[in-house]
């Protein structure tokens, strides 16, 4: 049997490299690579393929809307590729090398630590390397390939994915020591409609959270800040300029040695929130991937503080 001519994973992840950055001398360095390596391995590309891919002139490159097809399908054939990686080693039943894991930014601070901590210890031939960003954009990188897996604050969407719960937590109201409602041992979910609160922007999943875990709509909130971190609207709390609500994972961290803050549970809904673990559903190392997710279950990498 005859095989086409076929384009190696190398060729096309300079074309992707290209595609990506729009300029040779970029796009090089990307691939860790001189700039006329690259463009001799895109040379034999198109020779490969029998088809022009870039037009070059003195002054721009311009990538044609063929090559930009193929740099997409170059894309899924080298996440197979990668699949095909994954699957040997899934079958020597070992989880190691590098792993791209995605983490939204209400979590990773509080526990990136014991999570590295535990991930030496159970998977000593694994290295993870770590991407913070909101949810949506996390789990567009995971469902594309770029991420091998997600930490992630459920409920969200995650159709298409596998998904292995590593714990939950409540969340609770952050308020002046001085606030009235201080006074009290919890605070009702009516207390939280005629005081003004402080949260997260759009586009954070824990500003769902927030809102489902003191039942209120956007409609019905009284807001006055929204931030881009737990940080900042602790330090606009401490201002005076309302209350928040944090998850219990970030209270330690987020009013360490501070006695002008503090928290209270809400009066008896207990709001949770769940952390997840989420992979492709076809990926080849499914099972070792939920193996990792039960060693950070069992080593409670979620508890409170």
């Amino acid at each position: 049997m005859s095989l086409k001519p076929l384009p190696s994973a190398r060729q096309l992840s300079y074309l992707i490299a290209l595609v990506e950055a729009g300029h040779f001398g970029r796009a090089a360095k990307t691939c860790n690579v001189t700039q006329s390596t690259l463009s001799a391995g895109l040379k034999e590309l198109e020779a490969t393929l029998g088809v022009t891919l870039i037009e070059r002139t003195r002054r721009q490159v311009v990538v044609t809307p063929l090559g930009r097809m193929i740099a997409a399908r170059g894309r899924e054939a080298i996440r197979y590729l990668e699949d095909l990686v994954d699957l040997a080693q899934a079958g020597r039943g070992e989880l190691a090398g590098p792993l791209n894991l995605g983490v939204i930014p209400t979590i990773a601070p509080y526990v990136l630590p014991r999570l590295v901590t535990e991930t030496e210890r159970t998977f000593p031939k694994l290295k993870l390397f770590v991407r913070e960003e909101q949810t949506a954009p996390t789990l567009a990188r995971l469902r594309k390939g770029e991420l091998d897996l997600a930490l992630i604050a459920l409920p969200y969407d995650t159709d298409g994915l596998d998904v292995a719960e590593i714990g939950e937590e409540d969340m609770v109201v952050c308020m002046p020591a001085n606030h009235p409602l201080a006074a009290r041992k919890t605070v009702r979910e009516s207390d939280l409609a005629d005081v003004p609160l402080l949260l997260l922007e759009g586009g954070h999943c824990l500003r769902d959270h927030a809102l489902a875990a003191c039942r209120l709509s956007d409609r019905a909130l009284k807001e006055v800040f929204q931030s881009t971190s737990l940080p900042t609207l602790v330090s606009m709390v401490a201002g005076g300029l309302g209350l928040t609500l944090l998850p219990r994972m970030a209270v330690a961290r987020e009013l360490a040695g501070r006695t002008d803050l503090v928290v209270r549970p809400i009066e008896k809904y207990h709001p949770m929130r769940t952390i997840a673990l989420c992979w492709r559903a076809a990926a080849a190392q499914g099972e070792n991937y939920a193996r990792l997710a039960k060693a950070w279950a069992d080593a409670k990498i979620t508890d409170k503080n």
